[in-house]
């Protein structure tokens, strides 16, 4: 697959007057593969059967107006994510501001200047590269995370209810929204260490001797490992911090590093937490679940011992959105 050509992004021009859409092929023909539509109408139609890359809409055209169009793609989940340029003489502050509101990502004002065109297209084609490259990676730490799953007894909606958990604790915490999101998509992680972990421990059905326990708590360690260096994705960072720091405990009693309050990353306290929580209060082979009163007594004879008194505390305050994620991702 890799040795064939890669082809050119794709850009659907929409314009009434045919004389503006040679300018714009002349323009960028060289470098995209270009449709053309002359109203809104056709514009819609090829909008779906061609998915391009990019939409570079005008305005005022007989029919539906290219605000109109702009709004149905927006409308419609198979072309809500394709960027939308308004090219137009339209001038007017308000026009500009019904454009972004419509759902465009730009607004360019006729007569067009050649540079600001292709500076503009290329710099928001680069932008659904990142997003698709972004995307890529929270499929790769999504999987790797389902893997772990296959070496445990847990289930993979424990992995999306802990990750939900985290998430709901990180903004509680004070967290960015960014900060929690990423969040979010590393938790996934926290057990890809127990690939490494022989399945005659990982599957045993009764207690683990001291020896297997100890084993059995290299998986930190070996989950930082298989994430290894991670460059500079913030996400594959924070995969690893959570992977490594997930057993950790705000006494120092943890493993595998003895760290203790906020030496261990605010992402390994709060997973921890979530870790646990939804370890209760689920049903195992090995174990019937708590209810949610037990669990949170527990946690609240824990604080200062396994977790951050605040995050217990916080959990507690948010408790009514832990249960409705509880019951979004049931067991089956």
């Amino acid at each position: 697959m890799l040795d064939t050509e890669i082809e050119k992004p794709t850009l659907l021009l929409v314009d009434d007057e045919p004389v503006n859409l040679r300018v714009l092929k002349q323009l960028l023909g060289n470098d995209y593969q270009l449709v053309f539509a002359k109203n809104g109408e056709e514009a819609l139609k090829l909008a779906e059967s061609r998915l391009p890359n990019l939409i570079l809409l005008d305005v005022m055209m007989p029919g539906l107006t290219g605000f109109e169009v702009c709004r149905q793609l927006k409308q419609k989940k198979q072309t809500r994510a394709i960027p939308i340029i308004f090219v137009t003489a339209l001038n007017d502050e308000h026009d500009e501001a019904e454009g972004f509101e419509a759902g465009a990502v730009d607004y360019i004002i006729k007569p067009i200047s050649s540079a600001i065109v292709k500076a503009r297209v290329k710099t928001h084609l680069s932008l659904v590269q990142a997003d698709e490259l972004l995307d890529s990676r929270l499929q790769v730490v999504q999987r790797l995370g389902r893997a772990a799953e296959y070496k445990d007894n847990e289930t993979g909606m424990h992995v999306m209810r802990m990750s939900h958990y985290a998430k709901e604790l990180a903004l509680a915490y004070g967290l960015t929204e960014q900060q929690s999101e990423i969040l979010l998509h590393a938790a996934p992680m926290h057990d890809i260490g127990k690939i490494g972990i022989a399945d005659s421990i990982m599957l045993k059905p009764g207690k683990l001797t001291e020896e297997e326990f100890t084993t059995m708590k290299q998986h930190p360690e070996i989950g930082a490992e298989i994430i290894g260096d991670c460059g500079d994705s913030l996400l594959l960072k924070v995969a690893k911090s959570v992977s490594l720091t997930h057993h950790e405990k705000w006494d120092g009693s943890g493993y595998p590093n003895g760290l203790a309050g906020k030496d261990i990353p605010i992402e390994g306290r709060i997973c921890a937490l979530a870790d646990v929580f939804d370890a209760l209060t689920s049903k195992r082979p090995y174990k019937e679940a708590w209810n949610v009163e037990d669990t949170i007594t527990f946690l609240q004879g824990q604080k200062g011992k396994h977790f951050e008194p605040k995050l217990v505390d916080l959990l507690i305050a948010i408790l009514p959105k832990i249960l409705e994620i509880k019951m979004t991702f049931k067991d089956e």
